[in-house]
């Protein structure tokens, strides 16, 4: 039986439809096509007949994908066609030498926990999150107030600028750059890190997943905003709350054979070199 690969390019990206017709220049009679499609209009009745999704663009279009057909249980593949690089690592030249083994012996996938998000505000649910869910202060920018609880457990108020929850996949982006660890992806576990806090106590904290987080809007500005992944937008006004569990549903990241999460970090982060180096 052929394998039925789904292809999905980010279309903001001028660069994105020659990547693409190069790949399938080579894939000819190898594969049976789906799409090309652009990352904006994903058809999802042909999405869940593909074995394998080929995203080309940049991390921020892998997460958005992901997210998309999170319910599917697709794995991803991500051809980088734009900066860092962090999750989509493969190259065409990659791929298409890689093509017959996958064909032959499986796709080697790696499962990676997603957030699913609910908002009081308006009743909102069902929103999931790859990397991360922040709080940010937004305009007049005053410093806002937020609790955090684990269950029926208050865990910390946090008066500052913010905070970011973060999957072990998105503690390399929001979370790094505002001082929080590194966890490798296969560890379940969610990292909490407060974004310039007002006060020396309050650090970054990692905890379990079994118990879903609360957190809630005690005192915020009228631009307070939740921010998934970087790219959903919600507003948040006094009261509000934000119930954060793991999801049931995973996110399946292609593993590339010569792409290993510390050689990676060195590689694209500059993870323990010498600065004299």
């Amino acid at each position: 039986m052929s394998v039925k690969i789904l292809i999905i390019g980010n279309t903001d990206k001028a660069s994105t439809s020659n990547h693409i017709e190069s790949l399938l220049s080579r894939m000819a009679d190898r594969a049976e096509i789906i799409g090309p499609c652009s990352h904006r209009e994903i058809p999802k009745d042909a999405a869940g007949t593909a074995d394998l999704c080929v995203v080309f663009g940049g991390d921020g279009t892998l997460l958005s994908v992901a997210r998309n057909l999170a319910e599917l249980g697709l794995p991803l593949l991500g051809i980088n066609v734009g900066k860092l690089g962090f999750l989509a690592v493969w190259t065409i030249d990659d791929l298409v030498g890689h093509l017959d083994k996958i064909l032959e012996q499986g796709i080697p996938y790696e499962d990676r926990i997603m957030f699913s998000v609910s908002l009081s505000t308006d009743g909102e649910s069902g929103l999931y999150a790859a990397n991360d869910v922040a709080v940010t202060s937004g305009e007049p920018f005053r410093m806002i107030d937020l609790c955090v609880d684990q269950g029926d457990r208050c865990i910390a108020q946090y008066l500052g600028d913010g905070l970011v929850v973060s999957t072990p996949t998105g503690s390399t982006g929001y979370n790094l750059s505002s001082g929080g660890p590194i966890i490798q992806p296969g560890v379940n576990a969610i990292v909490i890190t407060p974004l310039s806090p007002h006060t020396l106590s309050l650090r970054p904290m990692v905890v379990g997943t079994r118990v879903p987080l609360k957190i809630i809007a005690t005192d915020v500005n009228p631009g307070t905003t939740m921010i998934i992944d970087g790219q959903v937008h919600r507003p948040l006004k006094e009261g509000s709350s934000i119930e954060i569990s793991v999801s049931d549903t995973l996110m399946r990241i292609v593993r590339h054979p010569s792409h290993e999460f510390f050689r990676t970090l060195a590689e694209k982060l500059q993870w323990g070199r010498s600065p004299h180096h």
